[in-house]
């Protein structure tokens, strides 16, 4: 008899929404009943996200999508806004800065989630702003539950919106203090925002095409564009109150927008796996593919939630260190940068990578390759230290940079697949209430992507005006042999993303057929190499895991060298996928019951 899992693995034929939280779900499964196609599900579920996970995403941020319309190839939709035209690494230079902070309107990038949300919409979807923005309207008008994660999130913040960011206490602290688990919390402002956008998209009058456009317009050219141009015209109090004058300008909004791309892909056995390109950490998932496929990982993968075996641990931790290496000397936006992708995806520099993993653990030394016999650039490496006492910095999770066993970073997710075959997955983030000061006007904060970039005009990743910050934002697609798409599948966790995902996708396609067994199997990942986020701290042999891999497993890596935390029970990931048997037409969701908000819907 089969192991219990924590919940059963929906299946059905009409249509199936999986998110990092239920209302969104909810959201996306309405659409769907009333007509709607994945693509509608998808934005309207996008635009719920923003509203109730606002500690972890907000309009101000950003959103990759990897998507495959019935019968056509698999794209990407690129949703991370560049840098503003005045951010140049002099200018941070000349403030005294090493790195770009990781909070506050300094680090703000060109909001990009919603022109992505739209142009989805448009060129895919069926339906006009008005019905994909409704759910996001009601729930800011009437109020959203409070997590106890929100709650503790403005707990935290509650001394920097009190006496610093008038826009944020406003909203945040009702009453003057942080609220309860629980109660509702209401976003006038935003709703206002959301209606003020149907207007103007259906006062163009030329139908739903043009009323997108319109919105889109008047987001990156009008009201929105001139709401934050005001608001950033004059110094913005950072999180200890010291002015900063943003980089980000209106006109760097009117001057940007999303865009399609083909995807990054590998074949991995009977299936291609999709990812976004190097300006996104999704490759280092195709690398880690290749790895395996020499390693023979897949072959331990396992879906069993009672342990994990310590082989299948250690050749996945220790190729995530080579691939990991790799992203920081080799990524950054192919626009402004010569990234050898084809050298990094290759069969034969996977073999010569390979040789590296032993049975022991790695030296802590970062250890990138050389394709094409280049040199790789190698970032500085900073330590781990005390905590910091700003409360906004970094990743969108409060803690404390000392322990690694803390859960870094969180975001959104969600995954969306209809009865025609249509498929999205999307990562959305960016813009959390930690970020930066909320737009009174607008009743969202800015994002801070731009702490993802170097100052240092040799690096791959390097600042410059116009260009995308390597992104850990990373959902997956995969098709089989006659490229029809057959499983979408992402996570929350920064820097993880990729790690959890990878262990995940092992589990399927090596033998997994129960998604949701899946989703509940054992996690864990490294944080062994310099991470995205300020302070891009870097922890040296470390190894993350839930006790739930087994106490041989633990004391197995031990033995091997790896320096292993052991985290909370059932704490690693968020993890949502939807899949479909093109042959069958059967339709597959699941969602982690990790944080105890994730949920799938569907019949």
């Amino acid at each position: 008899m089969p192991a219990p899992t924590t919940r059963p693995q929906l299946r059905g034929d009409f249509g199936m929404v999986a998110s990092t939280h239920w209302l969104a779900s909810a959201t996306g499964m309405s659409v769907l009943e009333r007509g709607g196609n994945a693509f509608d599900a998808a934005v309207a579920a996008g635009f719920t996200l923003q509203v109730v996970e606002p500690h972890l995403n907000g309009p101000g941020g950003e959103v990759p999508v990897i998507f495959q319309s019935a019968g056509g190839p698999a794209r990407v939709l690129c949703g991370q806004g560049v840098a503003p035209a005045g951010a140049t690494i002099g200018a941070y230079t000349a403030l005294g800065l090493d790195r770009v902070p990781g909070s506050g309107v300094l680090a703000a990038t060109v909001p990009g989630a919603f022109d992505t949300w739209m142009l989805l919409l448009r060129d895919h979807g069926t339906m006009g702003v008005r019905e994909v923005l409704d759910h996001a309207i009601g729930l800011c008008e009437r109020g959203y539950p409070v997590l106890a994660r929100v709650a503790a999130a403005v707990e935290s913040l509650a001394p920097v919106f009190g006496r610093h960011w008038a826009g944020s206490a406003e909203l945040y602290l009702p009453g003057g203090s942080a609220p309860a688990p629980g109660p509702r919390l209401r976003n006038p402002a935003l709703a206002a925002t959301y209606r003020r956008l149907v207007t103007e998209a259906e006062a163009a009058g030329a139908g739903r095409e043009a009323g997108i456009d319109a919105a889109r317009r008047a987001w990156s050219q009008g009201f929105v564009a001139e709401a934050l141009d005001g608001f950033l015209s004059e110094d913005v109090p950072s999180s200890t109150g010291r002015p900063q004058r943003a980089f980000l300008r209106g006109q760097d909004l009117a001057e940007w927008s999303a865009r399609y791309e083909d995807p990054a892909s590998v074949r991995h056995g009977s299936h291609t796996v999709h990812k976004t390109g190097p300006w996104g950490q999704g490759p280092t998932m195709l690398q880690q593919l290749r790895l395996a496929e020499v390693l023979g990982t897949g072959d331990l993968a396992g879906t069993s939630r009672e342990g994990t075996d310590p082989d299948f641990v250690h050749r996945v931790t220790e190729a995530a260190k080579l691939v990991f290496a790799d992203r920081e000397s080799w990524y950054g936006d192919p626009d402004h940068t010569d990234v050898p992708l084809e050298e990094l995806l290759s069969a034969e520099y996977a073999r010569s990578r390979a040789g590296l993993v032993e049975d022991a653990a790695a030296n802590p030394e970062q250890r990138p390759g050389a394709p094409g016999t280049r040199t790789p650039y190698m970032p500085p490496t900073y330590l781990p230290g005390q905590a910091s006492p700003d409360r906004t910095t970094g990743e969108p999770t409060v803690r404390d940079a000392a322990d690694p066993a803390a859960r870094r970073g969180d975001t959104c997710h969600l995954d969306v697949v209809d009865a025609h075959g249509n498929m999205v997955s999307a990562t959305p983030s960016g813009g959390w209430l930690s970020s930066s000061p909320v737009v009174p006007a607008l009743g969202f904060p800015l994002g801070t992507r731009a702490q993802m970039f170097w100052l240092d005009e040799h690096s791959p990743n390097a600042l410059s005006p116009g260009r995308r910050p390597r992104t850990t934002l990373s959902p997956t697609l995969v098709t089989r042999e006659d490229g029809q798409a057959v499983l979408a599948i992402g996570t929350p966790g920064g820097d993880q993303q990729d790690q959890w995902t990878f262990t995940a996708l092992m589990r399927i396609l090596h033998g997994a057929e129960d998604l949701q067994e899946t989703l509940d199997a054992p996690m864990f990942h490294t944080n062994a190499f310099p991470s995205s986020f300020h302070p891009r701290e870097t922890v040296p042999g470390s190894l993350v895991v839930e006790p739930e891999v087994g106490p041989e497993t633990i004391g197995e890596m031990r033995r091997r060298g790896h320096e292993v935390t052991v985290a909370e029970p059932w704490s690693l990931g968020r993890l949502a996928a939807v899949g479909r048997d093109p042959d069958t037409g059967e339709l597959r969701a699941a969602a982690d019951a990790r944080g105890a908000q994730g949920y799938a819907a569907g019949r």
